[in-house]
This record gives structure tokens, sequence and C-alpha cells, in this order.
């Protein structure tokens, strides 16, 4: 059996002009707590808002840097870094947030 990737749909939450480089914004998508992050080269990644150590829906206050050049998000509750372009944990690989 292969497994068939289902398409990516974006969904307009505001302006690019309104999310600042290197910071996010949250937004409610489908009645899902969204985060929406700008990275040092324009690019945008979308992940959830919630966190998943604390449970908090925080994600996107927290601060966006990169590490050896991987944009990631740092939980305003713990710190734990995540990598913006797939959710996982810098720290601890069995940890991600859904994207």
């Amino acid at each position: 059996m292969t497994a068939v990737a289902e398409p990516t749909t974006w969904v307009s939450v505001c302006a690019l002009g309104a999310i600042a480089r290197e910071s996010g914004v949250a937004a409610l998508v489908h009645g899902e707590a969204v985060a929406v992050f700008r990275d040092h080269l324009d690019e945008v990644h979308a992940l959830s808002n919630v966190d998943p150590v604390s449970r908090a829906s925080v994600l996107s206050r927290g601060i966006v840097g990169t590490r050896g050049g991987v944009p990631f998000v740092a939980s305003p509750m713990h710190k734990q870094p995540y990598r913006l372009s797939d959710g996982v944990c810098l720290d601890d690989e069995a940890v991600r947030v859904p994207t």
C-alpha cells in the first residue's frame, strides 16, 4: 500500500505585512488555533498554536529564530524549540507540533 499525501490548502488569515519578520500571529482556522510565522527569509509557516508540553495555546507568542540555519519557534512556556518546517522539537525529536 502506498500512502498518498493530501494536498496542502492555504487559508488567508492576514496580509504578509501584518506579520513582522521572525514573529508570529494566532488565527482560528476551521475551529483550530493556528500559529502563523514569518521567518527571516520571508517564508511563511503554519503550526498548531498549542504547545505540546504545557498544552497552552501560546506558540504564536514564542521567540522566532534560527539554530544552525534552521528556523524555529521557542515556546514561551518552557522554551522548547520547534522547527517551523515540520514542528519537530530540536531538543527532543519525539515531541512535535502538528503542521
